[in-house]
């Protein structure tokens, strides 16, 4: 039996996988919907894959892949995400995980993922190898790495970011993300913050120059 554990704030999503993934009689998948839950949880039991939806309340899937492997270093995890994992790829590697499988793949792809992370296989999406090769190597490139290290913008920030470049107002994100509006100014602030600007306009204009947010986007 190969247990799973999947951590997803969203409870559709988490059954809905769980029902997929348990057609495979050689699956159990055990889902839990916070992080601080999932961290309580492995003290007590084990798995042999983990899947981490990255965009969480509280603690993201980024912050608990860091804290579940500095506990468990052998842990397989897999970033199951429905967002651009792109501009945090390199802090995601550096947390430990074992691969990423988008929350659009197929039954067939899923288990394939799980199944490649138990024998030790790195799970990377072809769009991101083909970006990462294409990727020029230039004196100033330590920099900008540098620099979005230290971003580390998570996915809720980003899709605020993008909204943020699309023109919308604190009251239309907020109404568009599910939120509040003091959530969405709370989170600009952290944002203003993390990229070392003062206006919504630096604000697009660091994260276009990272490649956090499209770069058609406009205000």
């Amino acid at each position: 039996m190969i247990k799973i554990l999947l951590v997803d704030d969203h409870p559709s999503v988490g059954e809905g996988t769980k029902n997929m993934l348990e057609q495979d009689a050689e699956m159990q998948v055990t889902v839990i919907l916070s992080a601080m839950e999932a961290l309580e949880l492995v003290e007590k039991e084990s798995f042999d894959v983990m899947l981490f939806d990255l965009n969480m309340p509280v603690i993201s899937g980024l912050e608990l892949t860091k804290r579940i492997i500095v506990t468990l270093p052998d842990s397989r995890v897999l970033i199951y995400t429905g967002y651009e994992i792109s501009p945090n790829f390199n802090l995601l590697i550096e947390s430990g995980v074992s691969g990423f499988v988008s929350k659009t793949a197929t039954r067939e792809q899923l288990l394939n993922a799980i199944r490649c992370v138990l024998r030790g296989e790195a799970v990377i999406p072809v769009s991101l190898l083909r970006q990462l090769r294409r990727r020029e190597i230039r004196l100033n490139e330590a920099r900008e790495e540098k620099a979005l290290s230290e971003v580390s913008i998570n996915e809720r920030e980003q899709e605020i970011l993008q909204e943020v470049a699309n023109g919308n107002s604190n009251k239309d994100i907020a109404a568009k993300l599910l939120m509040s509006q003091r959530t969405v100014e709370y989170n600009l602030t952290r944002i203003f913050e993390k990229l070392g600007v003062h206006s919504r306009v630096e604000a697009v204009i660091e994260a276009k120059r990272l490649k956090l947010i499209n770069s058609h986007s406009f205000i």
